[in-house]
């Protein structure tokens, strides 16, 4: 699963850290950033706090 956060739309929400706190977290500046080695626990809670993300800044792919 690859996990990519377009940091020059995100508004920092916090959705997804919010829905998916072992994989998601919020940086200095409040906006969204991947803890590190987390990408890989994907599951569905990933791609819940992708659609959870109020401007779609989070897109989620397989492989």
């Amino acid at each position: 699963m690859r996990i990519d956060i377009d940091t020059g739309v995100c508004i920092g929400a916090g959705q997804c850290a919010l829905t998916a706190p072992d994989v998601f977290t919020q940086d200095d500046d409040g906006y969204s950033a991947l803890l590190p080695g987390r990408a890989d626990d994907g599951g569905p809670l990933v791609r819940e706090a992708a659609r959870a993300c109020p401007v779609r800044a989070i897109s989620v792919t397989d492989g």
